[in-house]
């Protein structure tokens, strides 16, 4: 499904997704889920929360496999603000060698949480049992916390990122350092999705940190096609560990 809105002009041609490399907060998170705790103990607000030590070994060796791209088709990068994205983007350019400006979007932030923000969904069910029951009720497409976002808002800002990618970048591919959520989303977007599709795949799919997904459109008009997502080979094959942090899979309305 295309996102271009401006006729018969080409958009961008390319769309190489990066999930940030492990987190200090993704290893908190499952931490706290698997002890059964009701809160994270993240050490930073969310937007300032860095890389692990796997994390800044999984961007070096993102950065490695861009070190392989030709000069001629190196894309213009774009990330996300926070930390994590923001660190990974970095290392990957620098030890890949690229030159250009790493852009830096809020529209590509993580999805705010609100009222949820640092608890588990342990934490969630005993001290907020009526957001529990309205969470389970929409399902993460439509549920909005208080103070914070559905997936339905997030891809509002998605799709006016596109537009700018659109008009910026004619003809040239792009690269996006962001997060899983988001990643997903780009799915729905760029593949025309329905909600249940979407659900689907954010159950039974867990985005693997520095992960590499690409679509592609020839010409930059016409439909998207998903020409690969959520590898990680460039991590194993150079005996760099491969890390799985994923999210609540209870996403579809009940």
């Amino acid at each position: 499904m295309s996102t271009i809105g401006h006729g018969s002009l080409p958009g961008i041609t390319g769309l190489v997704l990066v999930r940030h490399g492990e987190s200090e907060g993704n290893i908190a998170a499952t931490l706290a889920r698997e002890a059964g705790a009701h809160v994270i103990n993240v050490p930073a607000r969310d937007a300032d929360v860095g890389l692990s030590e796997t994390g800044r070994e999984q961007a070096l060796a993102l950065g490695r496999l861009l070190a392989g791209v030709p000069e001629a088709g190196r894309s213009a990068v774009w990330s996300s603000p926070y930390a994590r994205a923001r660190q990974t983007a970095e290392l990957a350019v620098q030890t890949g060698g690229w030159r250009g400006q790493i852009r830096l979007d809020e529209r590509l932030r993580d999805r705010e949480l609100g009222i949820l923000d640092m608890l588990t969904s342990a934490g969630v069910e005993a001290r907020l049992p009526e957001e529990a029951r309205r969470r389970s009720w929409l399902g993460k497409f439509y549920y909005r916390p208080p103070g914070g976002e559905s997936w339905a808002d997030v891809v509002l800002r998605l799709r006016s990122l596109l537009a700018d990618l659109d008009r910026e970048h004619p003809g040239e591919e792009v690269l996006v350092v962001c997060h899983d959520a988001l990643i997903v989303l780009f799915r729905y977007i760029l593949q025309g999705l329905t909600e249940a599709e979407l659900l689907d795949i954010a159950a039974t799919t867990s985005v693997l940190n520095a992960s590499v997904s690409r679509f592609v459109r020839p010409g930059g008009a016409g439909p998207w096609e998903l020409e690969s997502f959520n590898l990680a080979d460039h991590l194993a094959e150079q005996g760099v560990a491969v890390t799985e942090h994923s999210g609540d899979a209870n996403v579809h309305p009940r």
